[in-house]
């Protein structure tokens, strides 16, 4: 298809601008260079809003809806230090509404950096309403209190709108990666001269939006989804499935295959936001050789895996690929206290 036909198709979905497009694509000269590969970075750290992140892409069709619906409070669950919570909190205040966050307990971190600082901290500043829920692997349920908090606002006069979590949900956030897709196209002569992308694959709306997108403009190069949540098979299952749904939603004929969903769980133990050797080294080695700022959960771990990926040779030596930098900043605080020992470690040998 054109990129003005699947512009068409996006239009007929409401949405409301939140944040800065296009935006950049940067050279990694120095970091391509420790892995034989001729690297960029999309730029989606600079999306603007609240420290910004790829969220902000996906919110704006979310809050397309609230707006359209005439919703005058948003709810929205995820882990403690959520990017996507915390962009839904600054979508609200920039938008007038109020805001309830619930925030589940994923990761096995109770330091004092990790409970209150990092994206934690940015709920409050950005006067959000903060839930908690006990269960970390629960998206049902997360979903269901989400409504019951609904319901009890409704009671009260609101007219609540709930961000849902699970994927029986319509893939509305993942038309804001079919739209990067675009953005892409008209920011590059050639997208095919890309021989991969490397994203990092969690609820998997990024992933699989920038994959339908991409190949509903015809491109076939593998899109690496670097798993920070699930193994890869489960993934690779949910991928496919959002992307029949991306597909189905949009009224776009069917282009994604099993072949295209590429889940790399290499680096994910030992699971959701628990820092490894592996995304520690990719931290350091993105920040001290491109002044590039990768989170510990997502980014990092995506570029954990474009390591892995390199040295396996999977990417082959002097490839061009593309890296998409999702932001999650913030939660580098959250960190502090892991980095810190990791740095101390690390010094400690030199």
């Amino acid at each position: 298809m054109t990129p003005g036909e699947i512009s068409g198709l996006l239009a007929a979905f409401p949405s409301t601008p939140l944040g800065h497009f296009p935006t950049p694509i940067d050279a990694m000269p120095r970091l391509g260079e420790k892995l034989g590969l001729d690297l960029f970075a999309k730029r989606d750290d600079a999306t603007g809003l609240a420290f910004g992140g790829n969220k902000i892409r996906q919110l704006e069709f979310y809050f397309g809806n609230v707006l359209e619906q005439k919703a005058d409070t948003v709810l929205i669950t995820g882990a403690v230090q959520s990017n996507y919570v915390r962009s839904a909190a600054a979508a609200a205040a920039k938008l007038g509404l109020r805001c309830h966050v619930q925030l589940e307990d994923r990761v096995p971190l109770y330091d004092e950096s990790y409970i209150n600082s990092g994206n934690v901290l940015l709920n409050k500043l950005l006067g959000a309403i903060v839930h908690t829920y006990p269960a970390g692997e629960d998206e049902e349920g997360a979903d269901a209190r989400l409504h019951e908090i609904a319901e009890e606002e409704r009671k009260q006069g609101y007219n609540p709108h709930v961000i849902p979590l699970g994927p029986g949900n319509p893939p509305i956030g993942a038309l804001g990666y079919v739209k990067c897709a675009l953005e892409l196209a008209e920011q590059l002569d050639d997208l095919n001269s890309f021989d991969g992308f490397v994203v990092p694959s969690g609820s998997g709306m990024t992933h699989g939006g920038l994959l339908v997108g991409l190949r509903a403009l015809g491109i076939d190069k593998p899109v690496y989804g670097i798993c920070v949540r699930r193994n890869a098979d489960v993934q690779a299952e949910r991928i496919a499935d959002h992307c029949t749904n991306i597909e189905q939603l949009m009224g776009l004929p069917p282009s994604v295959t099993a072949e295209d969903v590429n889940a790399v769980d290499a680096v994910l133990a030992p699971g959701y936001g628990q820092l490894n050797d592996a995304t520690f080294a990719a931290v350091v080695m993105a920040a001290r050789s491109e002044g590039l700022m990768l989170d510990t959960v997502y980014s990092g771990r995506a570029m954990a895996g474009l390591v892995y990926l390199a040295q396996e040779s999977v990417i082959a030596k002097g490839s061009k690929v593309l890296f998409l930098h999702t932001g999650g900043t913030p939660a580098l605080f959250a960190y502090s206290e892991v980095l810190h020992d990791r740095l101390a470690a690390e010094m400690a040998v030199e």
